[in-house]
């Protein structure tokens, strides 16, 4: 999720976990720790453009590297902050260590994949039930969290960690509630597909987008499961197939392409719109359309050595923009 959020996390954690008198280093310790782990961002190469695919929400967000992540940030703390909260060391490595085990865990909340459990396993845990950028989980849980510090209070710093768990419960019930919902729908359309993905849209936990692969098409729709659910049909489109893109001996694209399907969950297709662009179909500003935000684009008649192109675009028109907030509102809309 966002830097913000992990800092609001971690520190609340962290706080829960402290005696009165250390409330405040604690919370300062565990929103540093719980950022920390996304250092992982600056692993990047000019070269491979992929490279920081693979190794973002990496070996820094497994369980496993919890305790020596929480010891390198807690070290660090105590050198810097003994002279203004002279606490021991175990203690300041006690609450970074706190504040890092909330990473990966939250991260796995949402659609885009942590790999808990390297190195035993490269797949990426995504449990879908919140999106990368949350508002009322962060902003509900940060006021708390002021309080609590400004207080000095253990009370308060658990009644946000008990407002996170809650919230993240929340996402949770609603996902299970899209998936029932898409599947009766699918299956009027004599559809049977093994797996359906569902994952909220940016920001909310009304307006969930529905991915699923019948055959050798991907579908893609959208589900408002507020008070009154309302579904928004959407695209199709073929499921990739590389024989049908223009490559033939480019090896490193070719090998390139596997490791975004990696990354995408096989949920790749080639952009309708632009027959070199391969794209993660479960991401898109609209969650019934297949429009990406991010993608690889691929080039033609290229050396062995030549990496695809890493793309993104967030570009959203007006009229998009107020066909998103019907959605939101379970308005109906003209492309129902």
């Amino acid at each position: 999720m966002d830097p913000l959020t992990q800092a609001v996390v971690g520190s609340a954690v962290a706080a829960s976990l402290s005696k009165r008198n250390e409330v405040v280093p604690f919370a300062l310790a565990g929103a540093l720790a719980g950022m920390a782990p996304d250092l992982d961002t600056l692993i990047r190469s000019a070269s491979d453009p992929l490279l920081f695919l693979e190794y973002h929400r990496h070996f820094t967000h497994s369980l496993i590297f919890i305790p020596i992540g929480g010891a390198i940030v807690g070290l660090i703390l105590a050198l810097l902050l003994r002279r203004w909260w002279p606490m021991q060391k175990r203690r300041y490595v006690f609450a970074a260590t706190a504040g890092w085990a909330t990473h990966g865990l939250l991260d796995a909340c949402t659609s885009y994949g942590t790999q808990l459990f390297w190195p035993f396993t490269d797949h990426r845990v995504a449990w879908d039930s919140i999106s990368i950028i949350d508002p009322i989980l962060t902003l509900g849980a940060l006021l708390i969290l002021v309080i609590a510090i400004t207080r000095r209070s253990i009370n308060l710093s658990r009644f946000a960690v008990a407002f996170i768990v809650s919230y993240l419960a929340l996402g949770f019930v609603q996902h299970q509630r899209a998936i029932a919902q898409a599947k009766v729908i699918i299956a009027e359309r004599g559809h049977f597909p093994e797996q359906i993905s569902a994952k909220p849209s940016f920001a909310n936990l009304l307006l969930w987008k529905i991915v699923y692969q019948w055959e050798d098409a991907f579908y893609v729709d959208a589900i408002n499961i507020g008070f009154n659910d309302r579904w928004y049909p959407g695209e199709s489109t073929p499921r990739l197939d590389v024989a049908n893109t223009c490559l033939t001996n480019e090896l490193t694209q070719l090998n390139d392409i596997e490791r975004f399907r990696w990354f995408s969950k096989d949920y790749i297709a080639i952009d309708p719109r632009d027959p070199h662009y391969i794209i993660d179909v479960r991401y898109s500003m609209l969650p019934n359309e297949i429009r990406p935000l991010w993608g690889v684009r691929i080039a033609c008649n290229q050396n062995q050595q030549e990496h695809v192109r890493y793309e993104m675009s967030r570009d959203i028109s007006p009229e998009r923009r107020q066909q998103l907030i019907d959605m939101l509102a379970g308005r109906v809309i003209s492309a129902e």
